[in-house]
Parts: structure tokens; sequence; C-alpha cells
């Protein structure tokens, strides 16, 4: 059997091949359903090697380490059964992102893609890890070299005109990311990637008004999408930017950290929001408590230099020094380890962690010097411009509040020239 775009599938039947083109089509939107229906396709089909597959990237890409015994059991039982060169081929990028070769699974994903144009799995799996390893070049062209294979025809046509989108405006190609982005919402609404790739544009541009009406005009992304959190998070870095924290703030005890998750991803973006609500001198109370409660579970993982960083963020502004060290020691033993994560972390992260801490205890020399350390370079733990700006952000505040006023005056003059540029892209 098939699935809808023409590849073959090992170990399928009906009812498992319907489910799998669902789980698929749920997942090009983000929505949260898809983990759901991927289980239930492996009810269907417990031989359906693609539904193990799609089983352990769901859990794979989260970056957590209490997910990795989850998705190497999936991996693990694929490996069991027949498999075809797709699917051979997806297993052997699992396996390499299993064992901490993020960079040499994305090229295993990218090879996957020539051969394989239209396996929408491996361009969003692979824009993942370009996007969780900070390569700008390739979330752009790992998707340009497909796009000739594609048409309006081609089921998912949507999602890959976001992916490109957001390719593009990781690249500074703010007009062509937009058309791109928008065209993909006109397709489909619910598109929360897509949705999130103009949120970036409008957000790189300060194109505040425009961004806050982009995103409180499309109700669809909201509806049960693993990026929900994620794209409240950029509505509010707009009414920040605005000078309305107390929106931000409104945002913050509503969608942002109503719900209490405990998933990385979005403890990034309420890590990531009080920090900012801080540096422009807004009182948080007691919110910083509930995050590092929530960031506890992950203290020891030094599974990703990127989550430990907003973490640290959380434990220092808590008062939680015991979580701290936990954190420190788990960067400690990350480096000496032979993966990926330990460059991530030796490289950038560790230096981060050692200056958010700085910047709490009002050692605004300790900070900036950790910060001009690798502001330069911090694409290389991942994330987006708009998440890294965050660095740029607390250089500055470290740099005025410990008195190096010619530096930061600096900082800010290299920051207004580059937004006035953006704006005219």
């Amino acid at each position: 059997m098939k699935d809808a775009h023409g590849y073959q599938l090992t170990g399928c039947n009906s009812e498992a091949q319907a489910l799998l083109d669902q789980a698929l089509a749920q997942f090009r939107c983000l929505h949260a359903d898809s983990l759901a229906t991927t289980e239930a396709t492996l009810q269907a089909s417990p031989e359906l090697v693609m539904g193990h597959v799609l089983h352990a990237w769901l859990y794979l890409l989260g970056t957590e380490a209490a997910a990795l015994p989850v998705a190497r059991a999936s991996y693990e039982r694929a490996l069991e059964l027949p498999q075809n060169d797709r699917e051979v081929r997806h297993l052997k990028a699992l396996g390499q992102l299993l064992d901490g070769r993020w960079h040499a699974a994305g090229r295993a994903l990218e090879d996957l893609s020539i051969d394989y144009p239209h396996d929408m799995l491996s361009l969003q799996a692979g824009q993942q890890i370009d996007f969780l390893t900070g390569d700008a070049r390739m979330l752009r062209d790992r998707i340009a070299r497909v796009l000739p294979d594609w048409s309006l025809e081609v089921p998912g046509y949507h999602a890959l005109l976001g992916l490109y989108a957001f390719g593009l405006e990781e690249c500074g190609d703010y007009r062509l990311a937009e058309r791109y982005g928008r065209e993909a919402i006109a397709l489909q609404p619910g598109d929360a990637w897509a949705q999130h790739a103009v949120a970036h544009v409008l957000e790189m541009q300060g194109r505040r008004e425009e961004g806050i009406a982009w995103m409180l005009g499309n109700p669809a992304w909201q509806q049960d999408s693993m990026l929900a959190v994620h794209n409240w998070w950029h509505l509010a870095l707009h009414h920040i930017e605005f000078g309305d924290c107390g929106a931000a703030l409104d945002l913050f005890d509503g969608p942002v950290n109503g719900h209490q998750s405990t998933l990385a991803l979005e403890l990034i973006d309420a890590s990531a929001l009080l920090w900012r609500l801080q540096l422009r001198g807004v009182d948080v109370g007691q919110r910083w408590t509930g995050v590092a409660e929530r960031w506890a579970a992950m203290a020891a993982d030094g599974n990703y230099a990127f989550n430990d960083f907003h973490a640290a963020m959380a434990f220092a502004c808590a008062g939680r020094d015991d979580l701290l060290d936990l954190l420190r020691e788990a960067q400690r033993r990350a480096c000496a380890r032979d993966d990926d994560n330990a460059r991530f972390t030796g490289q950038i992260g560790a230096q981060g962690v050692e200056a958010v801490v700085a910047f709490v205890e009002g050692d605004y020399g300790r900070c900036v010097e950790r910060l001009r350390a690798i502001r330069n370079q911090a694409q290389r733990f991942g994330g987006s411009h708009a998440q890294r700006d965050l660095v740029d952000q607390t250089l500055i505040a470290a740099a005025e509040r410990g008195g190096q006023q010619r530096l930061a005056r600096a900082l800010q003059r290299e920051r207004q020239l580059l937004a006035e540029q953006r704006r005219k892209q």
C-alpha cells in the first residue's frame, strides 16, 4: 500500500493507511492530535514501519531526555520489521539523533529528501533539526531544493510553503518569507508553522500593529496546536515593544503559562517572556517559582543547551540554587560526552548560563564578559533570531546597569541601525 504521496508503506493495511495519512496531515499543521492518531495507527497495524517512525520523531523533536526511551522503543521496534529504502533512511536519521548526532541526522534527512522530495515528514523533521542547531541556510535550502517538485495538487503543499517561509525569514528575506507564509495560510488557516513564519517576519521588522492584527485575525492556530504557546508568545512580544507590558503579563498568566505546561519547548517561552518583562523593570511577583518547579524535572538532564539556558533563568530568578547546581553539573557531564550537545554546551550554553546567573546576582561586569564572548556565535546552540535576541537585550541591560555606558550606547546604535535596515527589506 502507498501513502497520500505515493510512497510505499511496509506493514500497512487500509485502516492504518487512512490513519497514517490523517496523522501526517495533522502534523503538517502541528495539530496536537497527531500523537493520538499515530498511536491509533499503530493499533491498527503494529507492523507499520512508518507509524513507528512518525511516533519516534514526535517524541524526539521535543528535545526532552524523558522522551528518549519512548522514541528509542519505537525505533527499535521498527528495526525488527521489514523496511524499504525510504524507511531504512528514516531509521538511520532517527538512530543518529538518538545517539546525539544532530548534524548527522539532519544530513541523513537531507539526502532522503533529495531522493524522495514529497516526503514531508523528512522535510519537517529536517527543518526542525536545522532550527535546533541554528543552521539558517539549511532552514531555507532544504526546502528550496524540493520546491520545484511540488504544486498545489500535492497534498500538504501549504506546509511546504510554510516551511520555506520560515527558512527565508531566518535568512533575512522578509518580503518573500511573508509572501509564502501568507499564501500557506490562505490555503490552510490551521497551519501553525506558517502562521508562526509570518509572525517572525513582523517581529523582525518591528511591525507591531500588523503583528498583533496577524495573530488575532486568524483564530485557527489557537485550536489544539503544539505551537499555540509559542505563537501567543509572539503576540506578547509585540505588546512589550509597544510598552504595554500589562497585556504581555496577562498573556503570560493566560495562554502562555496558564495551563502549567511541563513541556520544554513551552517552558522556554514562559522563561523568555518573564525575562524580557523583568528587563523592562516589570515586577513579575512570584511567577518564577512555578516556572522553576516545572523546569526542575529537567535540571539534571543536560540534553539540549538551549533548554538549559532558559531553565537557568527560572532557577536563578526563583532563588533555586539547588537546581542551578544540578544544571551546572549536568552541563559538565554533557561537555564530557562526544556528541553535538557537548559542543552546543561547551561553546555557548555553559557561558550563557553563567551570564544569566551573574545578571540575577547583580554582577553585571561578569554578565557582560560572558555574553560578549558568545553573542556572535549564539546560533550554534539553536533557536531563532527572535529567541536569541534575548542575548543582546540582556547584554545591553547588563552594560547599562554595570556602568559601561559607552558599550551600552554602541550596542543600542548597532541595534537601531539593524532595525532600520530590516524595516526596509
